[in-house]
């Protein structure tokens, strides 16, 4: 049997922080292994943002965030925040603009930024290995009384004083998520919160999909409302419920039996809307009217449930209150998340209690690490996770 090579640091998972835990180690001098199951690094970073990776957003902060302590983030987030991920992309000449809402994208494609940590990666003189799993893990004393993890692979033995987990969730498990980081974890006796899908469409039971009948593929701009949270974004009607950028950021304070409130016309009062039209355009069909600011299909279908559609001045207050109602305040409880299929993130993992929030070390095993999406800590849609992935990843760069 062969000796294991000897490392000063093995990071377990090559996607957005376990690059920037290895090239931060590495640009240290400290001698790093990475080691990625898949066939390459940085899959979800490629498929992100529609393929331009939305990698950080110019405001971010705890509030962000989601975990069972909302203050573990604030440490890395302070120390490394958007500003610091720019200044490299900009240093690798990467060209990117500003969508909506602060969130930074590539003006070409997302290879740029796995492109970047490799080259960062290079310049620290990590070594890289793809294809890699992980068959066991041991921690050994040698004579000395120094403790070591030795890694048991299909390519072969590793050993390193510091161990990193950076594998991630159970979210899209077709790039190849798993519940590895989850299993270390407990094999050294960590406590791992429950997990769930985040950042997730939210699927409706049959009552509901009816309602909703003949309106998938069609969306609006919606204030969604859950929990005293509300996000205003675009929602989108599918055959199996509710989707869109709204209801994704809801999801993530959506508990099963919660009701979801939607204001599908967050630009107007439609009861003064409505009066005002019955003194300028009398004649006119309220669903053409109410077209105007949505799409008349989901006007036409959104009115059908509260009476007959007919000329506007034909209304009286008790049913304009009605459809105001309807539109404003239209309130519905999930049967549940569409899965980790779809998933965007990982809610729960690591409980942020077993780890040092400067370092990100495990408090119970000395030279362990947990960072990214395994920890308890889920951010909003809109670059926020990457920025958590990049701020964890570097914090404990700086110490491994």
């Amino acid at each position: 049997m062969h000796p294991a090579e000897q490392y000063q640091v093995i990071v377990i998972g090559g996607g957005a922080a376990g690059l920037m835990c290895a090239l931060t180690a590495g640009q240290r001098g400290r001698r790093v292994l990475l080691l990625e199951h898949a066939d390459q690094v940085g899959k979800k970073i490629l498929i992100s943002g529609g393929g331009r990776c939305n990698f950080t957003n110019l405001s971010v902060d705890a509030t962000n965030f989601l975990s069972a302590n909302p203050h573990f983030s604030k440490s890395a987030l302070s120390r490394y925040g958007p500003k610091d991920f720019i200044a490299l992309v900009e240093q690798h000449k990467i060209p990117y603009h500003e969508k909506k809402l602060g969130q930074l994208f590539c003006d070409g494609k997302s290879t740029a930024i796995v492109n970047l940590l490799l080259n960062e990666c290079r310049t620290g003189g990590v070594k890289i290995l793809t294809r890699c799993r992980v068959a066991a893990i041991d921690r050994r004393s040698d004579v000395g009384g120094k403790r070591t993890f030795t890694l048991q692979t299909n390519l072969g033995s590793y050993e390193a004083e510091s161990l990193v987990i950076a594998t991630g969730g159970l979210s899209i498990p077709k790039m190849g998520a798993t519940d590895f980081g989850y299993g270390v974890a407990k094999q050294f006796g960590l406590k791992v919160r429950p997990c769930r899908p985040g950042l997730v469409s939210l699927t409706l039971d049959s009552k509901d999909l009816q309602e909703i009948e003949g309106l998938s593929g069609t969306s609006a701009d919606a204030v969604v409302a859950c929990r005293n949270q509300s996000f205003r974004d675009a929602i989108l009607f599918t055959h199996t419920g509710l989707s869109g950028p709204a209801i994704l950021q809801i999801s993530n304070y959506w508990e099963p039996g919660d009701p979801i409130t939607i204001n599908l016309l967050p630009e107007c009062d439609l009861t003064d809307a409505i009066t005002q039209w019955q003194q300028e355009r009398p004649r006119a069909e309220l669903k053409t009217l109410i077209g105007e600011r949505l799409t008349k299909r989901l006007a036409e279908r959104w009115l059908e449930s509260v009476g007959e559609n007919k000329p506007v001045s034909q209304y009286s207050k008790k049913e304009i209150a009605a459809i105001s109602a309807r539109f404003h305040h239209w309130r519905v409880v999930p049967s549940g998340p569409s899965g980790y299929r779809v998933a965007e993130v990982t809610k729960g993992g690591i409980d942020t209690d077993e780890l040092s929030s400067k370092t990100f070390e495990s408090h119970r095993v000395k030279g362990l690490y947990f960072i990214g999406e395994v920890v308890d800590v889920t951010g909003w849609l809109g670059g926020y996770n990457f920025q958590w992935a990049w701020a964890s990843g570097q914090c404990a760069g700086l110490y491994v």
